[in-house]
């Protein structure tokens, strides 16, 4: 059985889904799965992934993407069509990509069963952008794509709520399972001091100030100023915090979080660090006593599993669409997206060191419990067997 995923850009710059990707792919290979990886950018390509080397993706560049709308170029497709034989299910990611609609065609032609993974966008919030745009890439093909899948993919029964009303004659196509999510790194942690060294962070204390993590892009949707909002109003309640905001924006709407920082009075409070990775991210989650995210919307929020991996508890909203699942850690906050709210779950949580330390650990062995690999794995292997079944091929 062969499984191909189409991501236009190997780049983890772009967020969440991504990485969800690459996670998906190299699970499927391990367990013995022929998974092409189709794509216009290898940037970021996972070193293991060698050709010629056994349990892992094959990938195709399909070279550089344009033309209006970035479509697909008829050589392109040639290349494309070339993989569409035999036991064969192909597997595309979001529901905005004119390509995405191409391969979906030559797919209905061959009668190649294909899995349209939504990644939360044709949640309310998401839908609610660009209306109008949106409204027309359904018209030009964007329905006929979602209606033909063999399957829809979400992460959770919350996101599968909002998708039913765009899925049209297919409403019954839904299949829900968590992303495929690597934590081996997250086994043996580095320990937060070397996030307390290299941002010069208090050692903790009785009487060291709380610190708390926004780890995400600065982007509109995740709502950073309202947690900077919410360490003021925790200021003027009498709890100092430390807020640190991790992640990489614009350069106007960064600059509008510093003026913000500075007109409230925080510039010993809350920080920009910049884009932080590999062992010095995880250090920083250890470091932090709350991680926090006020934003509009998320799909499966691949920071707050980092975060409950790193043992650290969380304040979420209920525009994530796994906000029960979080919650069911026994590790999370889930509030309204407002400063007052924010403030009053993170002053919750610091309130008590020693039952913040039980949360903790406690959200780390439910992490570990909920995504574990093969389980998860083995559900996505289903599926695909399932469909191609379905379609008349191998089971």
């Amino acid at each position: 059985m062969q499984i191909i995923h189409f991501l236009q850009e190997m780049n983890l710059e772009q967020g969440g889904v991504v990485r969800a990707v690459l996670d998906t792919a190299s699970a499927l290979a391990a367990a013995g799965l022929d998974v092409v990886v189709l794509t216009h950018d290898e940037r970021d390509r996972p070193d293991g992934w060698k050709p010629g080397a056994t349990g892992v993706p094959h990938v195709v560049n399909l070279g550089p993407i344009g033309g209006r709308g970035r479509r697909l170029s008829r050589d392109q497709l040639a290349t494309v069509e070339k993989l569409l034989t035999g036991d064969t299910v192909v597997h595309l990611h979001g529901a905005w990509k004119l390509a995405n609609n191409q391969i979906a065609r030559r797919c209905r032609e061959r009668r190649v069963p294909y899995v349209l993974s939504a990644h939360g966008m044709l949640d309310d919030w998401s839908m609610s952008q660009s209306r109008l745009k949106k409204r027309l890439y359904l018209l030009m093909g964007g329905s006929a794509t979602i209606e033909g899948a063999a399957a829809v993919h979400c992460t959770a029964d919350a996101e599968l709520a909002q998708a039913k009303r765009w899925l049209g004659s297919n409403a019954e196509a839904g299949f829900v399972a968590p992303n495929i999510t690597d934590l081996s790194a997250f086994t043996d942690l580095p320990g937060p001091g070397l996030a307390r060294e290299s941002f010069g962070l208090p050692d903790p204390a009785a009487d060291a100030p709380p610190v708390v993590l926004f780890l995400s892009r600065l982007h509109y949707k995740k709502q950073p100023e309202t947690l900077i909002r919410a360490t003021a109003v925790l200021a003027e309640r009498g709890t100092a915090c430390v807020t640190l905001l991790a992640g990489v924006g614009d350069d106007a709407y960064t600059s509008s979080l510093r003026d913000l920082i500075q007109s409230l009075g925080l510039a010993d409070r809350c920080r920009l660090l910049g884009m932080v990775k590999g062992s010095l991210k995880l250090s920083l989650y250890q470091a932090a006593d709350v991680f926090a995210l006020p934003t509009s919307q998320e799909n499966f929020g691949l920071v707050y599993t980092e975060s409950l991996a790193c043992g650290t508890p969380i304040v979420a909203t209920k525009g994530t669409d796994i906000w029960q699942e979080l919650q069911s850690s026994g590790a999370a906050e889930i509030a309204d997206a407002t400063p007052e709210a924010f403030a009053d779950a993170i002053a919750r949580l610091v309130s008590d060191r020693d039952a913040l330390k039980r949360r903790g650990e406690e959200g780390r062995r439910h992490v570990f419990e909920w995504l574990e690999v093969d389980r998860t794995t083995d559900r996505y292997v289903v599926m695909y067997r399932t469909l191609l079944a379905e379609e008349g091929g191998a089971a």
